[in-house]
């Protein structure tokens, strides 16, 4: 069995509002509390992070399904949005919502579309990083399957 390992190195140089950085791979940014929080906004927040793990986890799942499958596709997109709720002072990061547009080529059967749709579906359950999160963080799935028009 193969494990990998992934290593982050972080530097935070005082207090709450103040303006850090983090290093891990190809990742170097800086991190803040975002504005919506009262923060200073710079750089990147754990929310956003969050967000971009589950989505491009989720992303490349399906990209990679859909290879497999032989699925063509004329572009995979996607919009994801994050909801965390502060109640009394608490913050929880309630769900996600991943948004994926599939378009198909035009000569696209009914038996491909709805292979997409599978897939889509499967993309969910299989991605790492929605599994690491199950059960504290919602997941939705509102995909959209489209087929090219005919010149």
């Amino acid at each position: 069995m193969a494990k990998h390992h992934f290593y982050l190195q972080a530097d935070w140089p005082g207090k709450r509002n103040d303006i850090g950085r983090i290093e891990s791979g190809n990742l170097k940014t800086e991190i803040s509390i975002p504005k919506e929080m009262d923060g200073p906004g710079a750089g990147t927040n754990p929310d956003e992070m969050l967000l971009g793990a589950a989505a491009t986890c989720y992303i490349i799942t399906l990209a990679a399904m859909m290879e497999r499958s032989g699925l063509e596709k004329e572009s995979l997109t996607m919009e994801s949005e994050a909801v965390v709720d502060v109640t009394g002072g608490v913050f929880t990061y309630e769900k996600i919502i991943h948004r994926p547009l599939i378009r198909l080529p035009k000569e696209a059967a009914e038996k491909e579309v709805e292979l997409a749709e599978r897939l889509a579906e499967k993309a969910e359950t299989s991605c790492m990083i929605s599994r690491a999160v199950q059960g504290n963080v919602a997941i939705e799935l509102e995909a959209k399957i489209v087929v090219s028009k005919a010149d």
